[in-house]
Formats: structure tokens, C-alpha cells, sequence
């Protein structure tokens, strides 16, 4: 927007594409098409609204930004709603600083708002950062011409565990259905009845409210977004059951913040009161996450706070009991300990996948420095040489500047999601392909088994296939699918893989042939948020920080001019290995930060490897499977007690300074720094600003790109017999994950827990399905869906199907399946 001269002999032409027009006496210039109320604003001209939100379609509903408009010299009859009307050339506005007219029609409708609204300010949660509380005072009248008794409603209505309706509040601004519907994807929130009666409710196919057991007829309002909603509501109409009555505006304290639960590194406003966080809130990010965050991003914040949270070192005397003891002791027998492996049979490091960068690259530089090896790794799950061959090649060093971003994801004309399930695995990537493809027709491809809620929202097309066939059906996709093949030719393509490609062999070499035939752009989106990071950091076997190759006498000699001291040559053990070595007894100790054993690939072989190990170290914030077997834990601080950074699946790093300061919790580089020097090594690692300052000064000019080893070859999926089916399987967004602890309100909008089969199966099975290996057995009830024949998919970490703690199995295996009919 461009503010024309006065002089009118000075007078800027009008691009193409743009409009002059008159705003409050200032001619301005503006694109075609833009909302009035959005140039006011641009122009420092704030029109009141509360239906109107910038990432919302305009509807008009609350009519508070009435403005007088002219047009030809003509004005309009009455005032319009600037959020609905479009700029236009010789157009002349008038908003309430200048117009008499305008102002009082404002105040009409405020004062219409106000007729049944409760004013019950002492009490709602909204009270004191409530819009219709500010614009009542700016721009209403100071007495009513209403008497009447307000209508009420039963109060409040669970419309989920999470969000609750006090529908007496609600000035019906739409924004809560209009988000549902158009940027979520799930419209089971709407208008219910009309006129004076009409308030909002659940499901849009809901005939009859029951108001004396507050609920519908319809379906619940199931979403994993539904907090946005609360946040974006101008009034105290949605409020949250985790914070309903908990605090008041003026009693938090703010702090920007970076969600922690998946690698899209969400920007957060973190509110907390007397050492406790509140609430959480989105952060206003366009580059990231715009103005939108998931519901696991939001509510789930209180494992910090849980029961079993470790508040002081544990070591394990005689009896083999922990018992509490002073730093300086835990530290010295953990640096005996360590050193004792280390110079026995060896040590290695299990990193896991939550850290953050600075966090990462001390665990890295402590298994080379400290314990003198490289056999550490970040990849608490299942993973394979492969997929770390490719995240050397083709992620290592990438950066927005030259990868792929949230915006070009939502630019690109065709998207193709392989083993990637983006909402579920990441919500705000998912948000955008919805978006891409609503707003931009973007083609959205998935490669999967069945048409699940993303392939739906996201107007997707399914690429159908048996669970661990991808690679071949990728490379099937000239012949089988070609005007796919065609589509990814074209120029902004991208294509997004999921973590669940290490599991399938050849399909990270299928990729990287996909991108050479078409030419299309290539993300790795992981679904913990530390795994990008510490992949920089070096938390890898193959690789030192900046994505050096550990085989490099060149990379090698950069870190060991740095860094002061000598870097093993020889590739390290991945998780795999490190853990089958454990158990074999080929080493004798091992450093665990922030690994859950049950999501390796075999908890039960990783319980054995823990027990035969002579020493195991854990930094860890609660008690885990890896405690119980623990010589010596070592407390570590919780996201919001520490400063640091993630670096999110863009390669965009993201910061964030300790939001609760004071309370004595120590970040992991700070407890891995003094460890070192018990150990007589130096890893300059004492605070998280000082490990990424120590960590900058390597850079990445060792990442080694194009480098890529094909040591996975794709193969067909493995033949089921009789009595058998093939396993697919990913992890649901709200499941039974470590962070998501004393989270009731939040778990009861989880997903409901089904094995899911063909049509034809599931009337050879019945009503209920036992999926089985020889490690145990899972029972749940049969969901149909457009799966191949003798498929079942299970959620991988859900109440009653932990896939690999009770079978020891993941997608693409065989596994025994027997029906029984109710």
C-alpha cells in the first residue's frame, strides 16, 4: 500500500494491478481485491470487529466495522461492513474517526451485542483481554435502552473434554465454525437453530439440543485443533477445561516460547503465574505456523510438573536401590563409572530425539570427547544405514535459503507425502497442504494404504499399497500412475517423507530416484522435535557436527582444530547396534538421554541390554524403563526451565530463552559439561548459549551433499499365509507419548483406538480382531476402510496397542490375525 502525495503534481501512478482510493481524507493506494478493513489497518486506521480474522474467509456476521462508503460521488445508502467489502478505484471511506455516521452505527451494534451478553466479566475467563470488553468501552454507548431479562443457558456445554460453550456469551461472529470447517477440516461445530434462538453447537447434521443433559444429537466436536478455536473467540464464549477459572489475564506473565512436541517448531506464547505455567497460546509466526497451533502443542505442558518428575540425583547403592544423593557424588561416580567402560570393552551414547540443538551437540561431542567414540545416535525408534545415508546426502545442511519451506509447500503445485502421515505427525504441515489445496488447488498425493483423515482434508488422492511395497510403488509410478509422474515434474513440486520411511528398505534410494527423474524438491519431516537438530549437531555414528563425514580425514581435521583433541575415524554403532552390542556384552557402559525403550524397535532386547550393561548413565526428567535400570540419574531441566533451540524439519532454527527461570534444573549440556571434567575432558558446553557459540564455530562447510550409499535395495513385501496379515502402523498425535502426561481433558479427544481392515477381511474376522506375534498379543475392535486384503493397520503407541512393547513388531511385518465374532 502506498500513501499518495498531496501535490498533485507529484501525483504516483497507479500500478498495475492496484487502486486508488480515499481513506478517512488520505488517498491511498492498494491491490485489487483487498479487503477495506484490512487497508485501514495497514494504514494505522484500527476499524473495530470481531467476526473479521485475517487467515479466516470473510462473512460479515457481527456488522461492528461498519464504515460510510462513497463511490462515484454517490455514497451508499447505509453503512457497509469493510470486512466483506473489496477496495475500488475512486472509492471514498469514512471509519468512525471521521464519520458521525459511522460511529453511530457502531455503537448500534455494539449496543445490540450487549443486549443478552451477561456482562459477567468478574467470572469469564476472557475478562481482561476480551474484545467485546475493549470495544464496548471504545466504541459503545455508556448507558443501554435495553431492560429486558438476558435469555440463559445450562452452563457450561462440553462440546469436547477440552472445550467448553457458555452459549449466553456467544455474539455469533462465526469464527469458531469458520475455522473448523475451512482451515481444520473438521465442521463438527456449526449453527444450530434460527433467529433469536440460533447459538452454536456440534455437528451440522445435530436436529435436537438436549438442554437439561447439555448435549447433542449430533457428533462430538473431535479435532486436533479445537484450541484455536478458544484462543480466536473475540468473547468468553470457548474456554478451555484445563484452564477454565484457573487464573486471570492480569495475574500471568508472558514469555514467547517454541512448542517442543514435533519438528514443525511452532512459536508459542508461554503465560505463567508463581513459577507454574498456565496456558499456552499460538504465537504469530506467517513463515511457520501463522497464527495456529495443535491441541498437543497447547494443553500438553504439565509433565513437567508430574508426580514422578526426578528432582535430585540418583545413584544406586549396594542394596541395587536409588537413592538420592548430592551432585558432586553423582557426578563422581558417574565419571568412574563411564571411565571404567570406556576403558573396559567401551561407551556409547543413546541421545533420542527430543533434545535440543545445544542439548544434541553436547551428547555428540561428549561421546567423542569423553568416552572417545562415535557410536552415539539420535534416532529413538526404528531406523536403518539407509535413511541415515540419505539424511547425510540429501537434509544435513539444508536451510530455508535452499530447501524446502512451509511456503513452498503451500506453493507448490503437486505435493506427494510418502510414508508420512502429516496430520498426525505434523499438524502445522498439515494445516498448510490443507490449505495449499483449498486455496491453490495444490495436488496432494499421499503414498499409503488408506484413505485417512489427511488424505481427505487435504482433497488428497491415494496412492494405494501394501505396507513395505512403497519403494517398488514408487518406482511403479511412470507406468502405473504417469500423470502423477507428470505432476511432480513441474516446477515447485515437493515431496515430504515421513520417519516411517526407515522402515521400509529401498524406499529412501526410490526417492532420491523419484527427484532425479522429476525434479522435484525432497523434505524429511521427522516427528520428534529434536531429531533435525541434533542430526546438525553430529548425534549421529556417521557424523560429526554440520553433517562432516566421520570417514573424512579433511571434516575430521576441521572438528579436531576446533574441538583440541583427536576424533575417532571409524563410523560408529547406530541405536541398533549399540544396543544388540550391549546385550552381547561387546560393550560394557552406556550415556541414555531422554530414550523411551518402548519405542525402539525391541523393547524387551533393549530392557536385556540395559541389565547386562556394567554401567548406565541417565539424564532423565522422569522415571522411565531406562531409570529402573539406571546406575546413576541425573536430573535435566524441562523446556520451559532452560534456554536453547530447536531446529525445525526447514532447517529454520528456532530459539527460545528459559520461560521459568531460577529453579535450579540443569539443561543436559550443562550436567554433560561438568560430567566431562570429572572425566579430565573439556566440552565447553557450560551453558546452551555457550554450546551453540562452541557449535557455530564449527559451521557446516564439511556437509557432504550428493554423497549417497543405495545400502538398502527395495524389495517386495513378504507373502502372508493363511491366518496372517501385513502390519501398517504409525503413531497417532494423542497417544500414550511421555509428554503427554496428566493430560485427561486433552487424552479424551484421542482418536478411538480400532484395527482398521478391508471390507472383505473384516467379514472374515467379525467385530473384534487379536493381532499377535510370538512376543504377545493385541485386541481391538474392527474398523473398516479401504485397506488391500490382508492388511490390518494398529496405531503404534494408543492404549491397548503399544505395537512394539507388546509385539515387537512395526510396519511392513507379518503378523498372525484372528477374528471373533461378538
Amino acid at each position: 500500500m502506498t500513501i499518495a502525495p498531496e501535490n498533485p503534481k507529484t501525483e504516483t501512478p497507479v500500478p498495475e494491478g492496484h487502486v486508488k482510493l480515499t481513506i478517512d481524507g488520505e488517498e491511498v493506494i492498494a491491490p485489487k481485491g483487498e479487503l477495506l478493513i484490512r487497508t485501514a489497518e495497514r494504514l494505522g486506521t484500527v476499524i473495530p470487529r470481531f467476526c473479521d480474522h485475517p487467515l479466516l474467509d470473510p462473512a460479515g456476521a457481527c456488522r461492528q466495522c461498519l464504515v460510510e462508503v462513497e463511490m462515484g460521488g454517490r455514497p451508499m445508502p447505509k453503512p457497509q461492513a469493510s470486512c466483506t467489502m473489496t477496495v475500488a478505484d475512486g472509492m471514498v471511506v469514512k471509519t468512525q474517526l471521521t464519520s458521525p455516521v459511522a460511529d453511530k452505527a457502531q455503537q448500534g451494534v455494539m449496543e445490540l451485542l450487549l443486549i443478552n451478553h451477561p456482562l459477567d466479566c468478574p467470572v469469564c475467563d476472557k475478562g481482561g483481554e476480551c474484545p467485546l470488553q475493549n470495544q464496548a468501552m471504545a466504541h459503545g454507548r455508556a448507558d443501554s435502552r435495553f431492560r429486558d431479562t438476558k435469555r440463559t443457558f445450562p452452563k457450561p456445554l462440553p462440546i469436547s473434554t477440552q472445550v467448553l460453550l457458555d452459549r449466553e456469551r456467544c455474539v455469533l461472529c462465526q469464527r469458531c465454525t469458520r475455522f473448523s470447517a475451512q482451515i481444520a477440516g473438521d465442521p463438527f461445530i456449526d449453527l444450530l437453530e434460527r433467529g433469536a434462538h440460533q447459538q452454536i453447537g456440534t455437528a451440522e447434521t445435530a436436529d435436537v439440543f438436549d438442554l437439561a443433559s447439555r448435549t447433542s444429537s449430533g457428533a462430538p466436536f473431535q479435532s486436533y485443533f479445537s484450541g484455536n478455536t478458544i484462543q480466536i473467540c473475540p468473547v468468553g464464549a470457548l474456554t478451555s477445561a484445563q484452564y477454565r477459572f484457573r487464573s486471570r489475564p492480569f495475574d500471568l506473565v508472558s514469555a514467547p516460547s517454541v512448542c517442543e512436541h514435533c519438528s514443525s517448531g511452532c512459536a508459542e506464547r508461554t503465560d505463567y503465574r508463581r513459577g507454574k505455567v498456565m496456558r499456552k497460546l499460538a504465537a504469530n509466526d506467517p513463515e511457520v505456523n501463522e497464527e495456529w497451533i495443535c491441541d498437543k502443542g497447547r494443553f500438553a505442558f504439565r509433565y513437567a510438573t508430574a508426580a514422578d518428575r526426578i528432582r535430585r540425583p540418583l545413584v544406586r547403592d549396594a542394596s541395587g536401590e536409588l537413592r538420592e544423593a548430592p551432585w558432586t557424588e553423582a557426578l563422581r561416580v558417574a565419571a568412574e563409572g563411564l571411565a571404567k567402560a570406556r576403558d573396559s570393552r567401551g561407551a556409547a551414547v543413546l541421545a533420542g530425539g527430543r533434545l535440543t540443538l545445544e542439548d544434541a551437540y553436547a551428547y555428540a561431542k561428549f561421546a567423542r570427547v569423553a568416552l572417545r567414540t562415535n557410536d552415539v545416535d539420535f534416532r529413538a525408534r526404528a531406523h536403518s544405514p539407509e535413511e541415515l545415508d540419505f539424511l547425510a546426502a540429501e537434509v544435513a545442511g539444508t536451510t530455508p535459503e535452499h530447501g524446502v519451506t512451509f511456503g513452498a509447500v503451500e506453493n507448490a503445485p503437486t505435493v506427494l507425502c510418502v510414508a508420512f502421515e502429516p496430520e498426525e505427525e505434523a499438524p502445522i504441515v498439515f494445516l498448510r497442504l490443507r490449505k495449499a489445496a483449498r486455496k491453490k488447488r495444490t495436488r496432494v498425493v499421499h503414498l499409503g494404504q488408506w484413505t485417512t483423515p489427511s488424505v481427505r482434508k487435504t482433497f488428497g488422492e491415494l496412492l494405494a499399497c501394501v505396507p513395505g511395497s512403497e519403494a517398488a510403488a514408487l518406482d511403479g509410478i511412470p507406468e502405473h500412475a504417469p500423470d502423477v509422474e507428470s505432476a511432480l515434474g513441474a516446477d515447485g513440486a515437493v515431496v515430504l517423507v515421513g520417519e516411517r520411511a526407515a522402515e521400509v528398505p529401498g524406499l529412501f534410494a526410490a526417492v532420491r530416484r523419484l527427484a532425479a527423474r522429476t525434479g522435484a524438491k525432497v523434505a524429511w519431516i521427522p516427528r520428534r522435535a529434536g531429531e533435525r537438530g541434533a542430526l546438525e549437531a553430529g548425534a549421529a555414528p556417521t557424523l560429526l557436527p554440520g553433517g562432516r563425514p566421520v570417514t573424512d580425514e579433511a571434516a575430521r581435521a576441521e572438528v579436531e582444530a576446533v574441538w583440541g583433541v583427536p576424533v575417532p575415524a571409524e563410523p560408529g554403532r547406530d541405536t541398533n547396534d549399540i544396543i544388540g552390542a550391549l546385550a552381547g556384552g561387546y560393550l560394557s557402559g552406556v550415556v541414555v538421554g531422554g530414550v523411551d525403550l518402548d519405542d525402539l524397535p525391541d523393547p524387551a532386547l533393549a530392557r536385556q541390554a540395559l541389565e547386562r550393561a556394567e554401567f548406565v548413565v541417565s539424564l532423565e526428567m522422569r522415571a522411565s524403563t531406562v531409570t529402573e535400570h539406571a546406575d546413576v540419574v541425573l536430573p535435566i531441566a524441562p523446556v520451559v526451565e532452560k534456554s536453547g533451540s530447536f531446529v525445525n524439519w526447514e532447517g529454520r532454527r528456532r530459539e527460545f530463552d528459559a520461560t521459568l527461570e531460577g529453579t535450579g534444573a540443569l539443561p543436559d549440556c550443562r550436567v554433560l559439561d561438568t560430567l566431562a571434567v570429572e572425566m579430565d575432558a573439556d566440552l565447553f558446553t557450560q551453558t546452551p548459549a555457550a554450546a551453540y557459540g562452541d557449535f557455530a564455530r564449527l559451521g557446516t562447510s564439511g556437509a557432504s551433499h550428493g554423497r549417497f550409499w543405495e545400502s538398502g535395495a527395495a524389495r517386495a513385501a513378504a507373502e502372508v499365509g493363511p491366518g496372517q496379515a501385513r502390519l501398517a502402523s504409525w503413531r497417532q498425535l494423542l497417544d500414550e507419548g511421555s509428554l503427554q502426561v496428566d493430560e485427561p481433558h486433552l487424552a479424551g479427544t484421542a482418536r478411538r483406538v480400532v484395527a482398521r481392515v478391508s471390507a472383505k477381511t473384516a467379514a472374515e474376522l467379525g467385530d473384534e480382531v487379536t493381532v499377535s506375534t510370538e512376543r504377545g498379543a493385541i485386541t481391538l475392535p474392527v474398523e473398516v476402510a479401504d485397506l488391500p486384503d490382508d492388511v490390518v493397520w494398529l496405531p503404534g503407541n494408543s492404549e491397548g496397542s503399544r505395537l512394539r512393547r507388546t509385539l515387537a513388531a512395526g510396519h511392513g511385518e507379518v503378523v498372525n490375525i484372528e477374528g471373533a465374532r461378538r
